[in-house]
């Protein structure tokens, strides 16, 4: 099997991104997003992690059952999470296992499966969001003035509904 040479493989994504974005209008600004979330992501994980022993996956889902008031069906949690929803069952599946949350069938239709914060997992959000939320004003927050962060919400959040509804 051959491989491209350096040159050859550059020049051919470099033609492909000619065609298929004219003036490569926006494409660093791209790329600064996936890095700036990449590295966020990995830091946050890593700081949760080290200091509460939580992975930050499993903090978002406590943190999204709170903010729910306790409780969501699996699907709805699957939408809110930060994972895929064939992640989330088995995150749940060693939550649950852990004792920071719990199964029940929906009443409505008995088919459906929801998720309930126990005193457990309440008891780990509350030590973890102080860790996490310090770390999203540290690495984030401090970074972007109030006008920069306004832009950024409402650009991303334009991206947001157009892709949902788009």
């Amino acid at each position: 099997m051959q491989v491209p040479s350096k040159p050859d493989a550059a020049a051919h994504l470099d033609r492909i991104l000619a065609r298929e974005v004219p003036g490569r209008r926006g494409l660093q600004a791209w790329d600064a997003l996936l890095r700036a979330h990449a590295t966020l992501l990995r830091q946050l994980e890593t700081d949760l992690e080290s200091k509460t022993g939580l992975a930050l996956a499993d903090f978002d889902v406590l943190a999204q059952l709170a903010i729910a008031g306790g409780s969501l069906r699996m699907t709805e949690l699957a939408d809110h999470a930060l994972i895929s929803r064939s992640g989330m069952t088995r995150r749940v599946t060693r939550l649950a296992h852990e004792g920071m949350v719990r199964r029940a069938h929906a009443d409505a239709d008995g088919r459906g499966v929801v998720v309930q914060l126990t005193k457990s997992g309440l008891a780990r959000l509350t030590v973890a969001a102080p860790v996490h939320i310090r770390g999203v004003s540290d690495l984030f927050l401090t970074k972007l003035d109030d006008q920069e962060l306004a832009v950024l919400e409402s650009a991303l959040a334009k991206v947001t509904l157009d892709c949902n509804f788009g």
